[in-house]
């Protein structure tokens, strides 16, 4: 069976339990050198699965189905409002509304919620007539795929940065520094290689393949190829990092179990990519376009889920200035304040995203241009991070644990002296512990790690938009001063 026939064999809205079996399937995942049957079934992956399966079930509850979830006209099928091919402003609206139930129910944690990836599926229909352009099957590869994916609900990650071996080498000289294609055969192309970091790549049905920004750099043209696979694809290895949601001691972690998406390498043994399943092949130039094409509109669900990490990170801190008599302060006013601020201007790009959008080449309505939303945002996420840090200070270490709280000898000295203004030793010790873990453990920095890197090189976006500004006007206005002569007054 092609990707062409799904509609015949779509499944329709995922359902948490469904999602958890499909995890099943083979896949050749490895954790700490060890094989991984299902990741749903796995201690280190079952909370971050549960979590996701949770909210998937979401879209079947009556109260939230209208807002979830829209009927395709073309299948009859009800599928997920992130998979819904926006054409008027309206539609638009309608899906960031969407995303922020999602991303409200996830405290803004979930970077790779399947909300994202299924606008970047939705981006790459959208571009699917640029595609036919290389090849008149990847145009209808992509609208096949698309389809494919959303009548079935999948679950996707993403895979665009190239390991870190060498990035000083090109790749034409040292070919492991990058994916490559080895051959081209009647069945399809051969793909060697590997990719980093794919995000919930343990824990997603398929990945799409295609180019980081850098690749602009690269000289051969056996580098430049996209592609959609799923995950239990033969030769394709998933090698997933050290988890971050558990410790042997104390305390559960719910925020860090819950929310620990799993980033992985992704390794390409010689994997055969049928022709159905190639999307773009040998053109840098169209891949160049594309990569800000396909990724409108998860840049701005992107900066839905950013808002409410950083409302998040606000609650968090109001509380914990509450929990220790700090919040009339006025410099914990002032930070409080600043970030209040940062939540409030993401509001604001949302909207402006909204009224500079437009219909595009592909008939869809895309969010208008957001580069220097992208780029504030790399820029305040480390202060975010730091204002929590500033207010709760050196009780953000020094927190009991469970056992400790249930030890009868230390206890009567916990409520003494680590209790708090109104509130008591052992609800103190669980804000001060989510705190940290939004903020200092290793979910915390892992989550700060990916606001600064996961929008691409902060330089380099910096001076994309600079070249971009159209300054033609206020140099107009200057210059006519610069060109005429400046009459001496007495």
């Amino acid at each position: 069976m092609t990707l062409l026939d799904t509609p015949a064999a779509a499944r329709g809205l995922l359902t948490g339990d469904r999602y958890r079996a499909e995890l099943d399937d083979g896949r050749e995942l490895y954790l700490d050198g060890k094989r991984i049957g299902n990741p749903a079934e796995h201690p280190a992956f079952r909370p971050a699965a549960d979590e996701l399966a949770r909210l998937i079930d979401l879209q079947h509850e009556p109260e939230h189905r209208e807002l979830l979830t829209w009927k395709d006209p073309e299948t009859g099928l009800r599928l997920a409002r992130a998979y819904q091919p926006p054409r008027t402003v309206e539609e638009l609206r309608v899906q960031r509304r969407s995303a922020e139930f999602w991303h409200a129910e996830a405290l803004g944690q979930q970077g790779r919620s399947p909300a994202f990836m299924a606008s970047i599926a939705v981006g790459v229909y959208d571009f699917r007539h640029r595609l036919a352009g290389n090849d008149p099957r990847f145009g209808a590869n992509a609208e096949a795929w698309y389809r494919h994916c959303a009548t079935n609900d999948l679950v996707l990650s993403h895979a665009l940065g190239d390991p870190q071996i060498d990035r000083s080498a090109d790749p034409v000289d040292e070919p492991d520094l990058a994916l490559r294609v080895l051959e081209e055969n009647e069945r399809g192309i051969v793909v060697r290689g590997a990719k980093q970091l794919t995000t919930l790549a343990p824990l997603a049905h398929e990945v799409l393949v295609y180019l980081s920004a850098s690749f602009a750099q690269r000289r051969g043209e056996q580098f430049v190829v996209w592609f959609a696979l799923p995950l239990n694809t033969p030769g394709l290895v998933t090698l997933a990092r050290e988890p971050l949601g558990s410790a042997p001691w104390g305390h559960a972690h719910p925020l860090g179990a819950r929310y620990d998406e799993q980033d992985a390498m992704l390794f390409f043994d010689d994997v055969l990519v049928p022709w159905e399943r190639v999307l773009l092949l040998r053109d840098a130039d169209l891949a160049r376009a594309g990569l800000g094409r396909i990724n409108a509109w998860s840049a701005y669900v992107g900066h839905v889920r950013y808002r409410e990490r950083l409302r998040a990170l606000l609650a968090t801190a109001t509380l914990v200035a509450e929990s220790i008599g700090v919040d009339g302060f006025r410099n914990v006013q002032e930070d409080l304040g600043r970030l209040a601020g940062y939540a409030e201007l993401t509001e604001y790009f949302l909207d402006a995203a909204e009224a500079r959008g437009g219909v595009t080449d592909g008939g869809l309505f895309a969010p208008g241009d957001t580069a220097a939303s992208r780029v504030w945002s790399a820029e305040v996420a480390a202060d975010a991070v730091a204002i929590v840090r500033r207010i709760g200070a050196s009780g953000l270490l020094m927190q009991p644990t469970a056992g400790d709280l249930a030890n009868p000898r230390l206890r009567p000295h916990l409520d003494r002296y680590m209790r708090g203004r109104g509130i008591d030793a052992e609800r103190k010790s669980r804000l001060f512990r989510l705190a940290w873990e939004l903020t200092g453990d290793g979910f915390g920095q892992r989550q700060d790690l990916y606001e600064y890197v996961h929008r691409g090189d902060l330089a380099r976006n910096r001076i994309n938009l600079f070249k971009r500004y159209d300054q033609s006007a206020a140099r107009a206005r200057l210059l006519q001063l610069v060109d005429r002569p400046q009459e001496a007054r007495p």
